[in-house]
C-alpha cells in the first residue's frame, strides 16, 4: 500500500487554487464582553475575565467576562422572573413571531456570524457559511411553526413547559448547538440560562445583541460565559427546572450524578465512536467522499464523526489506496481561506490530546498515513490521517479522538460487520454504504446507534432527532422528539 507521505501520489499538474480569504471587515468585535442577564450585557460579579483567542493565528481576539457563582444566581434569578411575569403565558402565536423575528435576523448577518464563528472556533469558512448558518436559521424557523401547534404535537396530553433551562453547548458547533436548544425551549414557553463553551464564546455574545434587536422580552434568554465552574454552578443551581448539555463523556455523566439526586428532567448528548460501513457492492467514488467528509469535516470536531471504517475485505486494499490519494489532495491551512478544506484544530489542549492519541496508535502497531501538506507556524494544527492496520484493542479503535484522525479496520460478512461496528461504549451514528435495500435495512436493525446514514453521511434537519444510545447520551434534540424534552405534563413533572 503507497504511503502518501513518502511519495505523493496526487499527480502535479502545475495548478494550484489561488488565495481567497474571507474579509474580516463585516464582523466588529469589541474589547471586552459582559454577561447577558436579563437583556443587558453587565459585568461579572466575579470580577474574573479570560481571553479568547483565534486557534489558527493564536492571536487574541477579545476578553470575556467569566461568570461565578453569583453572576448565576442573576441569571436564573433574571429567567425566573421573566418566566413567571410573562413568557410562560405568552400566546404561541406571539412566540412563534419572536424564532420567526430571530431566524431573519441569522440569515440577514448570516456572513458576519459565519466570519466570527471561523475566527473565534478555526473551522473553514465554507463550513461555517454553507453548512452551520442555514441550519441555525433552519432550528429558528422549524420550531416557530411549532410554537403555536403543540396541542398537536403531543395529542391528548395537557402540556406545560418545564420553566427556567439550564443549557451548556460545545464549542465545536458553537451556534448550532446553541439554536439546536433555544429554540425548542423557547418554542415551549421556557426560559434560559445559556452557557456558552470557553474557547467559543463570541457567536453567543453576538447572538444576544440579536435577541436584543428583535425586543425579545428581558431575561428569556441569558448567557452566562466561563468555563467549567461556571457549568457547575448553572447545574448545581436549586431555581433551575430542567438541564440540556452537550460535550464530553465523562462531563456528561457528572452531570447525571447530579440531575439524579433532584430528580431533574435531563437530555444529554456527549461523545461518539461512529463506524462508517462500506460493503463491497458500494458506490466506491461517492462513498469515499462521503468518508472523507465524514472525518474530516470540521476537523473532526464532531460528535458523530465517522471516525472508524469498516470496509468490507474484497474491496478493502484499493479502497483505502483511493482513500489516502483523496486524502492528500485536502487543503490544510487558513480557515478564512474559501478554498481550505481543513482548518485549525480548536485548542492546544484539543491538539494535545490528538497528538496523545494519534502517538498511541503508532506504539500500538497500527500504520500512520498522513496527508502531505505544509502546516502553518502558528496556530494549532494537525495533518489529516489514516491508520490501517488497526485492531479493536488499540486506543484509536476505542477512544473519542475528536480530530482528523481515521482508524480503518476490515470485516468479511455483515454480521461481523456489526460486532465490530457495536463492539463500542458510544451509540451515537453510524454510516451503511451497499446498494442493496435489504442489506441497509437488516444492518439499521441491528446497529446500536441513535442516528444511522444511508448512502450518506453527516447530513440534518431541524425536523429529524438526533442523539444516541449508551455513552452518548439519552434523549433527542430535532424533531417532535426534541420538542417533547421540553414540555411536562400539566399536572406534573416528567
Amino acid at each position: 500500500m503507497a504511503d502518501p507521505t513518502a511519495d505523493d501520489p496526487v499527480p502535479d499538474f502545475g495548478l494550484d487554487y489561488a488565495p481567497a480569504p474571507e474579509s474580516t471587515t463585516v464582523v466588529s468585535l469589541a474589547d471586552e464582553y459582559g454577561l447577558f442577564i436579563g437583556g443587558e450585557f453587565v459585568e461579572p460579579r466575579s470580577g474574573r475575565t479570560f481571553d479568547t483567542i483565534n486557534p489558527a493565528t493564536e492571536e487574541r481576539l477579545a476578553t470575556v467576562a467569566e461568570g461565578g457563582a453569583e453572576d448565576v444566581d442573576r441569571a436564573v434569578a433574571a429567567a425566573g422572573t421573566a418566566f413567571e411575569e410573562h413568557w410562560r403565558d405568552t400566546p404561541g402565536t406571539v412566540r412563534a413571531r419572536y424564532l420567526y423575528r430571530i431566524a431573519r435576523q441569522l440569515q440577514e448577518r448570516s456572513r458576519e456570524f459565519a466570519v466570527l464563528e471561523t475566527m473565534d472556533g478555526g473551522k473553514p469558512i465554507r463550513e461555517s457559511r454553507d453548512v452551520d448558518l442555514p441550519l441555525v436559521a433552519a432550528h429558528f424557523f422549524h420550531h416557530a411553526g411549532w410554537a403555536d401547534k403543540l396541542e398537536h404535537a403531543f395529542p391528548n396530553r395537557d402540556v406545560a413547559p418545564h420553566g427556567v433551562v439550564g443549557q451548556i453547548v460545545p464549542w465545536n458547533f458553537p451556534l448550532l448547538m446553541a439554536a439546536w436548544k433555544l429554540a425548542p425551549a423557547l418554542a415551549c414557553g421556557n426560559t434560559v440560562v445559556l452557557k456558552p463553551a470557553e474557547t467559543t464564546p463570541l457567536t453567543a455574545l453576538l447572538l444576544a445583541e440579536v435577541l436584543r434587536d428583535v425586543d425579545l422580552p428581558p431575561g428569556v434568554v441569558n448567557i452566562v460565559t466561563g468555563a467549567g465552574e461556571t457549568g457547575a454552578a448553572l447545574v448545581g443551581h436549586p431555581d433551575v427546572d430542567k438541564l440540556a448539555f452537550t460535550g464530553s463523556t465523562a462531563v456528561g455523566k457528572q452531570i447525571q450524578r447530579s440531575a439524579a439526586v433532584r430528580r431533574l428532567p435531563l437530555t444529554l448528548e456527549l461523545g461518539g465512536k461512529a463506524a462508517n460501513v462500506v460493503f463491497e457492492d458500494a458506490a466506491i467514488d461517492q462513498a469515499i467522499e462521503s468518508v472523507i467528509n465524514g472525518i474530516y469535516f470540521n476537523q473532526g470536531h464532531v460528535c458523530c464523526a465517522g471516525s472508524r471504517l469498516l470496509v468490507q475485505e474484497s474491496i478493502a486494499e484499493d479502497f483505502v489506496e483511493r482513500l489516502e490519494q483523496r486524502m492528500a489532495r485536502l487543503r490544510v491551512g487558513d480557515p478564512l481561506d474559501k478554498n481550505t478544506d481543513v482548518g485549525a484544530i480548536n485548542s492546544a489542549e484539543q491538539l494535545a490530546r490528538i497528538t496523545a492519541l494519534v502517538e498511541s496508535g503508532v506504539e500500538e502497531g497500527a500504520v500512520l498515513h498522513q496527508a502531505p501538506c505544509d502546516l502553518p507556524d502558528r496556530g494549532f494544527w494537525f495533518a489529516p490521517s489514516v491508520f490501517t492496520g488497526v485492531q479493536q484493542s488499540h486506543r484509536i479503535a476505542r477512544e473519542e479522538i475528536f480530530g482528523p484522525v481515521l482508524a480503518v479496520q476490515t470485516f468479511r460478512t455483515p454480521e461481523e460487520a456489526v460486532e465490530k461496528a457495536n463492539n463500542s461504549p458510544y451509540g451515537l451514528s453510524a454510516g451503511i454504504w451497499t446498494e442493496k435495500g435489504s442489506k441497509i435495512l437488516w444492518m439499521a436493525e441491528r446497529l446500536r446507534a441513535g442516528v444511522i446514514w444511508a448512502n450518506t453521511f453527516n447530513k440534518f434537519d431541524a425536523a429529524s432527532p438526533f442523539g444516541g444510545y449508551k455513552e452518548s447520551g439519552f434523549g433527542r434534540e430535532g424533531g417532535l422528539q426534541g420538542l417533547g424534552a421540553y414540555v411536562r405534563d400539566a399536572g406534573g413533572h416528567d
